[in-house]
């Protein structure tokens, strides 16, 4: 085997990675660059990324779903059902682009404004969802 740094000692010889050898074998006198500097983030202009992040969470988001007459009397008469017997629901509902999913229990459902109050089975808060929002209910 070729010896690639002759004046150092018997295990550094043979060594071509200069960054297993020893500091103080090395020649003090090779500039050691930038480091880690070059590798920062170069960020001019700090609209643009929030511009791109906003783009990608918006491909996240889906349309209000179109429910069918069909559809509508069968959460119709889980909402009956789950009122009656007060059994906890995992209610669906779409709100700004996403479709949430909790689980509650239903306390009322108001159709003249178009509301269902319902609470929450964590927090125990009351959350007015919109009957139109509502996607399903089990």
């Amino acid at each position: 085997m070729k010896v690639i740094n002759p004046s150092m000692p018997e295990p550094y010889k043979y060594e071509t990675d200069y960054r297993k050898i020893p500091s103080e074998y090395l020649n003090p006198r090779i500039p050691r660059g930038r480091g880690i500097k070059k590798w920062q983030p170069f960020k001019t202009m700090p609209e643009q990324y929030e511009k791109l992040e906003q783009y990608m969470e918006d491909q996240n988001k889906v349309d209000m779903p179109l429910l069918s007459q069909e559809q509508l009397e069968e959460i119709n008469d889980k909402v009956n059902h789950k009122i009656k017997k007060q059994i906890i629901a995992d209610l669906s509902y779409w709100q700004d682009g996403y479709v949430i999913t909790i689980q509650c229990y239903i306390n009322k459902v108001d159709e003249l404004n178009g509301i269902m109050l319902v609470t929450n089975e964590k927090s125990k808060d009351k959350l007015r969802i919109k009957l139109s929002s509502i996607v399903n209910v089990e």
